[in-house]
């Protein structure tokens, strides 16, 4: 792989394991000085990421970040909010109370606006930078019996991640989304398997079941995360050097258009 980070900083939020942590080696291996966030430190942390612990729904956590990294490595010159989730049950609209989606949206679209109003002022001194959102394929096709306030909140990451393309790409700062479809993460297989006991069906056929939801998927299987990590691996490179505003569906073919 060329070196073609080499001098970068990267920031990946939730870059402790599954999508977040395949893109943070990704970027390592591209010669990039890494810095991850989670709100907790794991078991196992790859020792050439600067790891730091961070609730970036809390605006002071977020500032605390991102200074940190200004004194340890100068600037910061990628950005990769990869932070997301949800922890809403299933069982549709019924389901959720105004807790559930304040949470869902903090988590999904607040944090990455909150890290990006701190990050944006030294990427537009310099006049370059590249920042990624990490959306979902729901946020285009949701998912109501279990995710409608997440696919809500990625669906209005996407709309701001257009809007913060148009006000800044002019200004040298490239600004993308990319939406995985299903990925074969630890957060997936227990999803599933929640999913599993909630119905009293077998993970196989939750399995199943969800990529139904999506309208299949032509692949015939989930993604792996470094399938991911290679995509934004190529969207934060020189390579895409004329690529901004657009949102990246990489979903094994589940979206019905193109």
């Amino acid at each position: 792989m060329d070196k073609e980070l080499i001098g970068k900083v990267a920031l990946v939020t939730g870059g402790t394991k599954g999508i977040g942590r395949a893109i943070a080696e990704r970027l390592s291996e591209a010669g990039a000085i890494v810095a991850v966030t989670a709100r907790r430190r794991p078991a196992e942390t790859q020792p050439k990421h600067h790891f730091i612990a961070a609730d970036l729904t809390i605006a002071s956590e977020t500032d605390k970040v991102v200074n940190e990294i200004n004194e340890k490595f100068g600037s910061i010159d990628i950005l990769v909010n990869n932070m997301g989730g949800s922890a809403s049950p299933s069982g549709g609209f019924a389901a959720l109370t105004d807790e559930h989606w304040e949470n869902d949206l903090q988590v999904n679209l607040q944090s990455a606006v909150r890290i990006d109003r701190a990050i944006l002022p030294q990427l537009v001194e310099k006049k370059s930078g590249v920042i990624i959102h990490i959306s979902s394929v729901t946020g285009t096709l949701p998912v109501y019996q279990s995710l409608g306030g997440y696919a809500a909140a990625k669906a209005a990451l996407n709309n701001y991640s257009k809007s913060l393309s148009k006000e800044f790409s002019p200004k040298g700062i490239r600004v993308a989304a990319v939406s995985p479809g299903m990925v074969k993460t630890d957060t997936m297989d227990a999803y599933l398997q929640s999913l599993a006991e909630t119905s009293g069906l077998d993970v196989e056929q939750v399995t199943q079941n969800l990529m139904d939801s999506l309208g299949g998927i032509p692949l015939g299987r989930m993604a792996l995360p470094g399938e991911i990590a290679e995509l934004v691996g190529f969207l934060v490179s020189p390579k895409a050097s004329y690529i901004t505003g657009v949102n990246y569906i990489i979903d094994g073919g589940s979206n019905p258009s193109l």
